[in-house]
């Protein structure tokens, strides 16, 4: 059975039972910063297990794509060297939300691998917790497993409910027992059922885990923790569909599985190895996967955050192809073959394969370079010492060549090879490393918030009344706020915009006879919980109390001009410089918008004026805003695109404005007209691949470009010419001040000169070393070099500094004839004088230069030049 076939019989399976299939989500967790990656299927339903989302549906299946390779769910170190370890992988996963329990769920996992996928029962395991007596109970007399091979796993971690059968979200909150079930490779394999002395071994392989969240875990102040039973007990499970690919097509490995088998044929190809058993071909072929998703997701690489890691994982591929002996590009030619055995699964990636394969490559010639620089760095390191490798360079190879720990760490694994961490570590803590920042992804602070939602009427009313449901203050949960405190306030009702979607939220008031409140800020607390973050500026505020919630009618309007503009502008970028641009950050607020996108080249005059064109047009044409709400496969069927790192539920608003359809939550304008004029105002590179641009639309528009006119005529009149004449008028100014800085050079090389014939006679004589320290007023580098030559053409054999001043800075050139070299160096004879005047330097034997900020020391620095020559000549 392929993995296609796989994929298909377990989606299939779940949909007769009653369960919505959900797509994959993005490798990118959608506004979740506890996660670098998707690392499991229950991530994009982690909303609805903490109680803060609810679906449409209370049963769910799904294929979801994960990837591992940072934080503390990292195989990175272990791919390519064991079976089953990859860093991108699929998970099969089904979902009960306070619907069906283990019953259920273990019947039908039973049903669905003996029934459907036919694996014989005798070759299945199954393991409970400890105390998990029902689920015991279900295998042995509901399902028919014999007691001796369901397995009762208890605590094993040192502390209460530590148990690779006990499951926990985090310290606090749901978790609950989880049964694993097994597969038994067989005798011909060495290693024992679970729980035994020998569980690590081979020939048990955990296929599923089915996870039973019936517990609130919560902790008090001496520390022991408290299950409470939730109230509707829920279901999560996981299936790695590689592991159960290698059960059911009876290999051991995973990568001898038929997604894999021919990834690695590929990576042979492009890499000409005969030897199909090598594990550099399952580094290769792994990590083609994982780096083809992430860029399909959205990720470049960079030298920090996600963008980091997956250079990390792209440098590991090349380093292992160098390994093979294939220096040149090659891993960016395997992503047709990667589209060819998953496309059909995930439809994004043949969409996205020619971008996929531009950053790749650009990728892999920016890293060629570096590899074979740093590998030598490391080879001649390893030459002195073949057993150790200290941790000065191993930071070195890090901070100088590229190259990441785990790469070097990979390297040493290979040669058995100690490697110096510690050391490496103590480098990198006297350095701001920026790859640190692949790290730090931390919990979002808020509030504690149980509340009903907060319905937000914005898109239609700028004002009403809402009653307060709580307020916070320092983020603790108060009854009262006194004038002149900072609060958090949760209405009811509220027609405030929370800050999302790269919106920035509204200001405004809240008031009532009581007292007023001045909103500084809208962010949501949870999905559809609003915060109004401000100050209370009279009276007083209280839990209960009714408010006039009103939304600043300018700043608002200032703000959806520049949204509505962002779409449009979104549109004219890839309509100019092609389908590959996409949406890698953005900022709307009611000063301007600021876009981030995907473009590896800094955008032209010409390209920002056709941009500019393209969204004032549809400005003209005033086109209608139109808001629709449907189901986010139908969203993307009908064109709608989706943004990065945004996270959609099954239901999604899809904003048509102009020629740009968008998935879209923010507040826009009513007719594109209504944004009235729309001006860049800068571009720029913000990382490697990613283009920034600023824009300013309506009042903001108008008022830079009365700026530039003013500025313009301000130029015009200086110049003595019109406006439209400005360019030519430079351009002769110019041309007039390069003739005069030729004339000016060629006077101050004529005076130097006629400078240096009165300094010969200046010459002291010391052992028959001419040595000579003189100031040549206002002279450039130039006039001091050229001056410098003819004075050692006719001292012969000299020692020469020549110094000026100019804009309070000192230049220094020493002068040392061939002759003398061996005596006195112009390098360390340049280092004396600067060293007393505020600078250093150094340079050849025969000729130095140096600066200085301290004219003052000049006089006795020359003064001292030779004394300094009599003790060295």
């Amino acid at each position: 059975m392929n993995s296609s076939d796989i994929r298909d019989k377990f989606l299939k399976f779940f949909e007769t039972k009653g369960h919505t299939v959900v797509r994959s989500s993005s490798l990118v967790p959608g506004n979740d910063p506890t996660l670098l990656f998707t690392n499991s299927g229950m991530v994009q339903f982690k909303d609805v297990f903490l109680g803060t989302d609810k679906r449409n549906y209370v049963r769910a299946a799904s294929v979801q794509r994960c990837l591992r390779a940072g934080g503390k769910h990292n195989d990175l170190e272990n791919v390519g060297y064991t079976a089953r370890h990859h860093t991108f992988f699929e998970m099969l996963g089904n979902w009960s939300f306070g619907d069906y329990f283990k019953r259920d769920a273990l019947v039908w996992a039973w049903e669905l691998l003996t029934t459907v996928y036919q694996l014989p029962p005798e070759k299945l395991w199954a393991t409970v917790y400890e105390t998990d007596d029902e689920a015991f109970d279900i295998w042995v007399n509901v399902i028919g497993l014999p007691a001796e091979r369901v397995v009762r796993i208890g605590d094993n971690k040192g502390a209460p409910y530590a148990s690779d059968n006990f499951w926990q979200m985090a310290d606090t909150g749901p978790c609950g027992p989880c049964s694993e079930i097994f597969y038994d490779h067989g005798p011909d394999v060495w290693g024992g059922p679970p729980g035994s002395p020998e569980q690590d071994g081979d020939r048990y392989i955990e296929i599923w885990n089915n996870v039973f969240m019936q517990f609130d875990r919560q902790i008090d102040a001496n520390g022991v923790a408290t299950l409470t039973p939730l109230p509707k007990p829920c279901v999560d499970t996981g299936m790695g569909l590689e592991r159960l690919a290698a059960v059911l097509q009876h290999v051991h490995s995973n990568y001898e599985i038929d997604l894999f088998s021919r990834l690695i044929a590929a990576a042979a190809r492009e890499t000409n190895t005969t030897d199909l058993a090598n594990n550099s071909l399952r580094v290769i072929a792994d990590h083609i996967r994982a780096c083809s998703f992430l860029i399909v997701d959205g990720v470049i690489p960079a030298s920090e955050g996600r963008g980091y890691v997956l250079r990390r994982i792209i440098r590991r591929a090349l380093r292992h192809g160098h390994k093979l002996g294939q220096t040149k590009p090659f891993f960016h030619r395997l992503v047709p073959d990667l589209v060819q055995e998953m496309g059909a699964a995930y439809p994004e990636l043949k969409e996205a394969a020619a971008r996929v394969e531009q950053a790749l490559k650009l990728e892999e010639e920016r890293f060629g370079e570096t590899l074979e620089n740093g590998m030598k760095i490391l080879e001649a390191a390893l030459a002195k010492d073949p057993a150790y490798l200290d941790g000065k360079t191993a930071f070195t190879l890090y901070d100088t060549y590229g190259f990441p720990l785990d790469l070097t760490a990979d390297i040493c694994r290979e040669r058995d090879v100690t490697l110096d961490e510690a050391g490496f570590e103590a480098a990198m803590s006297h350095q701001k490393s920026t790859a640190r920042a692949a790290g730090r992804f931390e919990m979002a602070t808020s509030v504690e918030y149980s509340g009903p939602k907060t319905r937000f009427v914005g898109y239609d009313a700028l004002q009403l009344e809402g009653e307060v449901l709580a307020l916070y203050v320092d983020g603790a949960p108060v009854e009262k706020v006194e004038a002149g405190q900072e609060a958090i306030v949760v209405l009811d009702s509220t027609p405030f915009y929370a800050e999302s979607g790269g919106q920035a939220g509204d200001i405004g008031t809240l008031e009532s006879e009581a007292g007023e409140f001045r909103v500084q800020d809208t962010r949501k607390l949870q999905p559809d919980v609003h915060g109004h973050h401000g100050v209370l500026e009279s009276g007083t505020l209280a839990v209960g109390d009714v408010l006039n919630a009103r939304v600043d009618a300018r700043h608002r309007a200032q703000t959806m001009r520049n949204h509505s503009a962002t779409h449009l502008m979104h549109a004219a970028l890839r309509t100019v410089l092609g389908g590959h641009v996409s949406q890698k950050g953005s900022l709307v607020d009611a000063d301007k918008t600021r876009f981030d996108f995907s473009h590896n080249a800094p955008l032209t005059q010409d390209e920002i004026r056709r941009v500019e064109a393209i969204v004032n047009h549809e400005i003209l044409e005033n086109h209608p805003t139109e808001a629709q709400h449907m189901a986010y496969d139908e969203a993307i069927s009908h064109g709608a695109m989706a943004l990065f790192g945004e996270k959609y539920g099954d239901e999604v608003r899809v904003l048509g404005i102009g020629s740009s359809r968008e998935l879209c939550g923010g507040t826009h304008v009513t007719r594109t007209g209504d944004i009235g004029l729309f001006k860049i105002v800068s571009e720029g590179g913000v990382a490697s691949g990613i283009r920034r641009v600023e824009a300013v639309t309506g009042e903001n528009a108008l008022a830079l470009v009365q700026k530039l006119s003013t500025q313009v005529n301000e130029a015009a009149a200086a110049l003595k010419a019109q406006p439209d004449e400005i360019g030519a008028r430079i351009q002769q100014v110019q041309d007039q001040v390069r003739q005069l800085e030729r004339e000016l050079n060629a006077m101050k090389a004529k005076a130097a000169a006629s400078k240096g014939d009165e300094l010969v006679g200046q010459a002291v004589d010391i052992n028959g070393l001419k040595v000579l320290a003189a100031t040549l007023d206002g002279a450039d580098v130039a006039s001091l070099r050229s001056t410098m030559d003819k004075l050692k053409d006719k001292l012969k054999s000299a020692a020469i500094v020549l110094a000026a001043v100019n804009d309070g800075k000192v230049t220094l050139i020493a002068g040392v004839t061939a002759d003398a070299t061996s005596r006195v160096k112009a390098g360390e004879l340049v280092n004396f004088v600067a060293q007393q005047v505020g600078g250093k330097g150094g340079g050849r034997p025969d000729m130095a230069q140096a600066g200085g900020t301290d004219p003052s020391g000049l006089p006795r620095a020359l003064d001292g030049v030779a004394d300094w020559v009599r003790g060295r000549a």
